[in-house]
């Protein structure tokens, strides 16, 4: 592979850099409580994928409930269910649903991608040493710990959460102690959120390299720019939500709670708010927690294809602005998530046509990305599949976004399994597939190795195959009105005859989660025995590939001067590779 000579590096030294030439030597101030933008992002990727795992061994223990309704539970169930024979109680049962959404949502995809990779890849990509605000970003890491002790106390805490993970009133009202302590771990998940949207925000417009200019930036940044402020705008609306709700349920007020006399743990309080304020709330935030939680796959992908394929992204700047009009719409259309909640229908043609506007931008995005691919030479390795994976199910997620957004289609399908199939279209067989192909095309940057590449193609082609048979089939369930959140369909008789669909999808589901062995063992089997990268194995031409790899503490023994873009791949004046980087000057026949 080709390395990047060092005179294609300007030299540029501040004064003010010299102070970072040695990070910290103590081990708790260098691994621990560490201010290292690139150590902070390694706490989040090991936190949050060791958190997948827990999250997705409850929706094993969910799948084996609705395959076989109240058998016992193999293996865990013994330990847990000893005094019911190892058979699943219907308590535990709402409790594994409510904290599976949690921990996937506010534990794994939101933290993986703003926090892991937003915080690895921001200063390197942009030419900084380092975040704005250093210690504000260790607190950001920080702050995810007593959100998981919270949802992890409120799981062991009598009956445990049992209101979903989006937590409507009025059953999130009268619950148990343990919905308390699970509104506090999404308190702190949302301030934890909030530091890191704030510091990504300052470092992206304030610290970037001479010459940066904002369309010199990698799609991965514009997402991630995009993307903090989403968070800055949309979580201060789902942090007062809750404090609201924590309000009603420890201090007896009434933000939600209707009007009558209801009981709030015991105790008698006047009602007189309104339940459907929770939902509004709630709603304004978590729609653009989709995009929060899709947009950094999006940029990511966006670098990755044009890497791969040897070619320009195709459509940069359209790329841009539809990425700006996909967060700018995200904020209008909440309301589709309530078009059964009994609201004007004129309000939900509004919120129905908004819905479907947003089509555009990300129909822009989708041929942007096969035009990318078209005519390139795309290198056939675990990074690109795992990107065009990441493409086919946006695709396939995106299409039935469309026609649910059609108000009398969703009055049929609301809360059934087809809007279940939808999101984890959206939510794993997209963010996760661009997840696993960044973690590849990264992890030589952050640990100096590569990853085995023919253990994570059958990692990628096994995944793919397992994951479509688990979620596909939740089309047809959904459209043959299988409600979601319900713990025993056998007592449904319409419902009888999709038992052995459900059992084929929770075998396939049980291979899918034994399948992501193979990728905990080639993460950290590389560490190990891996190739050692060079600075840039990939032949990419943005700044970070200009760093060493693991880069130092300062990341840069200089600041870069940027000249070109992004993008310049399949250049025919370079004489030795085919980019420029972007730190390479204009040469004569540019200047001509």
């Amino acid at each position: 592979m080709t390395t990047i000579p060092a005179d294609h590096i300007e030299i540029h030294v501040p004064d003010a850099h010299t102070h970072h030439a040695h990070g910290p030597t103590n081990f708790i101030w260098k691994y621990v409580f560490a201010t290292d933008h690139k150590v902070i992002g390694m706490q989040f990727l090991m936190t949050t994928l060791f958190m997948l795992f827990v999250g997705g061994a409850f929706a094993l223990l969910i799948r084996w409930q609705l395959a076989y309704p109240w058998s016992p539970v193999p293996v865990l169930g013994s330990y847990l269910f000893a005094a019911q024979g190892g058979q699943m109680t219907p308590e535990f049962y709402t409790m594994l649903f409510t904290m599976h959404g949690t921990v996937m949502i506010f534990l794994v995809i939101i933290p993986i991608l703003a926090g892991a990779f937003g915080n690895f890849l921001i200063p390197l990509m942009v030419g900084a040493e380092d975040m704005a605000f250093p210690r504000l970003n260790m607190m950001s890491y920080w702050f995810m710990w007593p959100a998981i002790g919270c949802f992890i106390y409120s799981m062991f805490h009598g009956e445990g959460p049992a209101s979903g993970w989006t937590a409507y009133p009025a059953l999130a009202e009268v619950l148990g102690e343990a919905q308390t302590w699970w509104l506090l771990g999404l308190f702190f998940v949302g301030i934890s959120s909030m530091m890191g949207s704030v510091n990504y925000m300052t470092t992206i417009i304030n610290m970037r390299a001479p010459g940066m200019t904002l369309f010199r930036m990698p799609m991965t940044i514009w997402a991630m720019l995009i993307t903090a402020i989403l968070q800055a705008f949309a979580l201060p609306v789902l942090t007062a939500a809750t404090i609201m709700l924590i309000c009603d349920r420890v201090f007896h007020t009434c933000f939600f709670q209707p009007s009558g006399i209801v009981v709030n743990n015991g105790a008698a309080s006047i009602g007189g708010g309104q339940g459907l304020l929770w939902q509004h709330l709630f709603w304004f935030y978590s729609h653009p927690a989709v995009y929060i939680m899709l947009l950094p796959t999006m940029g990511m992908v966006s670098d990755m294809l044009s890497t791969m394929s040897r070619k320009p992204l195709f459509g940069y700047k359209p790329m841009v602005f539809s990425m700006i009009s996909i967060a700018a719409l995200g904020f209008i259309v909440w309301g589709h998530h309530m078009f059964i909640s009994g609201m004007n229908p004129a309000l939900g043609m509004a919120f129905m046509v908004s819905t479907m506007l947003i089509a555009l931008p990300s129909a822009i995005k989708t041929f942007n990305w096969i035009g990318t691919i078209w005519g390139g030479h795309l290198v056939i390795n675990t990074v690109s599949l795992n990107s065009i994976a990441f493409v086919s199910m946006f695709v396939i997620g995106g299409l039935s976004g469309i026609f649910m957004a059609a108000v009398p289609v969703d009055v049929q399908i609301h809360d059934t399994y087809f809007i279940v199939a939808h999101f984890h279209y959206v939510l794993f067989g997209a963010s996760l597939f661009g997840v696993f192909g960044a973690i590849h095309y990264w992890y030589p940057k952050m640990f100096g190795r590569m990853m085995n590449d023919t253990m994570g193609q059958v990692h990628f082609l096994l995944t793919f195959i397992t994951f479509n048979a688990t979620f596909f089939p939740m089309h047809m369930l959904g459209v043959a009105g299988m409600p979601r959140r319900y713990a025993d369909f056998q007592l449904h008789d319409y419902l009888e005859h999709l038992m052995p669909l459900n059992q084929f999808m929770t075998w396939a589901a049980i291979a899918m989660g034994v399948v992501q062995i193979l990728l905990v063992i080639n993460f950290f089997g590389s560490m190990l025995f891996g190739k050692k990268a060079g600075m840039n194995p990939w032949n990419a031409n943005t700044l970070e590939w200009q760093a060493p790899s693991p880069p130092p503490h300062g990341n840069f023994a200089v600041t870069p001067i940027v000249y070109r873009g992004p993008y310049e791949y399949a250049c025919p004046d370079v004489t030795d590779r085919d980019f420029f980087c972007q730190t390479d000057p204009p040469i004569k026949n540019e200047l001509a």
